[in-house]
């Protein structure tokens, strides 16, 4: 069983506040892309992932997390042997990790017949990041709270132009620097949606990180652009696929990209649905 873990993009990201357990409150506007890393599923004793990620060890890795938590959670004793072909960069801001997780829930459980709905598979994925139940709902969301309280949303679906500055963003190094906005009014989906969007984290990554800064000035040139996540990868909204791939050409040397299309449907419920 072959299945897509789609790249997401955070259309809009403000931080409203920061909790007593340290994590924090934000509204967010998520929505899928058409391209990611691709996993694949064969029953097989125990469980194995190939390839290894480097400096990742195999107990760290979302994807056998996700398979031990899931086979806990239902006392399966069926194995699996997944291959991951690795498209997404790390510290991207794409959510890689979060969506190979889901895409390992989602498909083990169709592979061992468990019989999950998503609802329970969600409530699984937060126990390994704030961002899998998203990815395993499977629906473009309004995500408040720390990211687990969502609300199917329909944003437009035009063209991206996504571009990796080549550098990585540790989120855990934004989230606690003292420097992070910290601030932005609680609003409503209609609210935010009438307002120019904007992500709380982009002024600061930038601080950091010269290389964001430089590639998104350059893309501004050529499109509405933001920062998604806590970063580093950047992207610019295109009305065509032409005009998206017109800017890729010229990008500055250094940065690498890729032009996808929105998805409000993620590729993995419509990979699924196929099946």
């Amino acid at each position: 069983m072959r299945l897509p873990a789609p790249a997401k993009l955070n259309l809009f990201l403000y931080i409203t506040g920061r909790r007593s357990d340290g994590y924090h409150d934000l509204q967010t506007l998520f929505q899928f892309v058409d391209f990611g890393d691709v996993l694949c599923f064969e029953e097989a004793p125990g469980l194995s992932l190939s390839p290894a990620l480097p400096g990742v060890a195999p107990e760290d890795n979302l994807i056998i997390k996700a398979a031990r938590l899931l086979q806990a959670h239902t006392g399966c004793s069926k194995g699996a042997h997944i291959t991951l072909t690795k498209h997404l960069p790390m510290g991207g801001g794409l959510g890689g990790g979060s969506s190979d997780a889901a895409t390992t829930l989602v498909g083990l459980n169709r592979l061992w017949q468990l019989g999950l709905d998503h609802d329970e598979l969600a409530g699984l994925g937060l126990q390994l990041g704030a961002d899998v139940p998203v990815f395993v709902h499977g629906r473009a969301a309004f995500a408040e709270g720390v990211g687990d309280i969502f609300s199917d949303a329909a944003p437009p679906e035009p063209w991206y132009l996504v571009l990796n500055p080549g550098v990585e963003v540790a989120t855990a190094a934004i989230f606690t620097d003292p420097n992070l906005p910290r601030n932005s009014p609680v609003l409503s989906l209609e609210q935010r949606l009438s307002m120019p969007w904007q992500n709380d984290c982009e002024g600061l990554v930038k601080k950091r990180h010269p290389e964001v800064a430089k590639l998104l000035s350059w893309l501004l040139e050529y499109a509405p652009s933001r920062m998604t996540g806590t970063g580093a990868c950047i992207f610019g909204t295109f009305d065509s696929r032409e005009a998206a791939e017109s800017a890729l050409k010229k990008a500055p040397d250094g940065a690498s990209g890729f032009v996808v299309k929105g998805r409000n449907i993620s590729p993995l419920h419509t990979a699924l649905d196929a099946l």
